[in-house]
């Protein structure tokens, strides 16, 4: 198992051998765009990325500048009221998207929503489906879908989401949030569309970290947030993709103002926005929009084949180290079947995790055992994940986790 995975990516042996991949990473400058502290390794990326100087620099100039000095009139002398399709063309080059074809707006759970409504008059059958490992706002989301609709639910085994789809709509991450366990989109949208179904992707621990392609594997409908890889910020809105073939024949479940083909006539009628701006509702986030729109800067000029490479190196390293710690691996060897973070699982998992951030070393936990790791290329360097895991083999070693400090839970893990 070793000798297969090690075959598909050249893993440094020593700290020299990390150091010296660090000093040819065409990456490695990216690290200068982030306002990340001194002494903190920070792998929680998957979870939310840090700031970005560009980030902080834009969400300035909306508040101090903007805001202060053109007030509503920003709306128009800042173009605000463009930033959300303007963020969402930057973004469509990230997920292999073409301009006019992603739109920001709302949260994944609306938009997981809006999206799956207005598939299911597309779908052969009206059935939803949704895999039992699926993040659990993606299931409740369906559920509630459900009750409204009274269209009937089917909650998958593991992996066979396509199998029991039927013509009907599925809910499907490309990349498994607990054990980073990735789809093959292309594959899936094949057998789905033959057989005259939908899939809706959610691309939240996909988006910044692998190299996404919609459109080549002919995918229809997906969302994603912007607070993981992307770096948006806390709460940072979604978007929405729509294929351009196809935005124009949904209806929208929240047909709200800022997709009106005219918001400002004011009309009682609902006329929607061609193609999918349509799939806008409220007045859009813009201090959110604008950090997130500064945090974009960093992916530009950026091959998301090298952040993808890079992105499964280091998570190469965290496993192979991991298990020669004895620590069971929950994410797969193969880096090609595997997102940007990886997970390993130690019945003290928590209590491990806090004793690793009081090292300056943050991931996070996912109960009841599983810590995960998330590898954001652009600010992690090789030597900085060889330091993290040696640290971590001296807290298992040490059993230095073992405290009832460390096992007392926050609210937030």
């Amino acid at each position: 198992m070793h000798k297969q995975a090690m075959t598909l990516i050249s893993l440094p042996e020593s700290r020299a051998e990390a150091e010296a991949l660090d000093a040819t990473d065409p990456l490695a400058l990216c690290r200068d765009a982030f306002a990340l502290p001194e002494g903190v390794t920070y792998l929680v990326g998957h979870s939310l990325g840090p700031a970005t100087i560009g980030a902080l620099r834009n969400l300035r100039a909306a508040s101090e500048g903007a805001w202060v000095n053109d007030r509503v009139g920003a709306w128009n002398s800042a173009e605000w009221i463009h930033l959300s399709e303007h963020v969402g063309n930057r973004l469509a080059r990230l997920v292999g998207a073409k301009a006019g074809e992603v739109v920001v707006c709302d949260s994944v759970s609306i938009n997981l929503f809006k999206l799956a409504a207005s598939a299911l008059p597309l779908a052969r059958t009206r059935r939803l489906v949704v895999e039992e490992d699926e993040f659990p706002t993606d299931q409740y989301i369906l559920d509630g879908l459900s009750g409204l609709t009274g269209v009937d639910l089917v909650r998958a085994a593991p992996g066979k989401g396509i199998s029991q789809l039927e013509g009907g709509v599925l809910v499907k991450s490309l990349v498994n949030y607990r054990s980073s366990q990735l789809a093959d989109m292309a594959a899936d949208e094949a057998s789905a569309q033959s057989g005259g179904g939908v899939i809706i992707w959610d691309l939240s621990h996909a988006t910044g970290v692998l190299d996404v392609k919609l459109s080549a594997a002919s995918a229809r409908f997906a969302t994603g947030c912007t607070y993981k890889y992307l770096n948006g910020g806390p709460g940072a809105p979604a978007f929405v993709y729509a294929r351009a073939d196809v935005a124009d024949r949904l209806e929208t479940p929240l047909p709200g103002w800022m997709g009106h083909s005219a918001p400002f006539e004011f009309t009682s009628a609902y006329a929607p926005k061609t193609g999918t701006a349509r799939f806008a509702s409220g007045t859009p986030p813009i201090l959110s929009l604008a950090a997130l729109n500064g945090a974009l800067d960093v992916f530009d000029g950026v091959s998301m084949v090298e952040v993808q490479s890079k992105a499964r190196a280091l998570g190469q390293m965290c496993l192979m180290m991991a298990e020669g710690m004895g620590l069971d691996v929950a994410s797969p060897l193969d880096p090609a079947s595997r997102g940007g973070h990886v997970s390993v699982c130690h019945p003290d998992g928590y209590p491990l995790v806090r004793a690793l951030a009081d090292w300056g070393i943050e991931a996070d936990f996912r109960t009841p055992h599983t810590i995960r790791f998330g590898l954001s290329p652009l600010f992690l360097g090789y030597a900085e994940i060889w330091d993290a895991m040696s640290e971590l083999a001296e807290i298992i070693e040490t059993r230095s986790w073992d405290t009832e400090a460390y096992r007392e839970k926050a609210i937030v893990t």
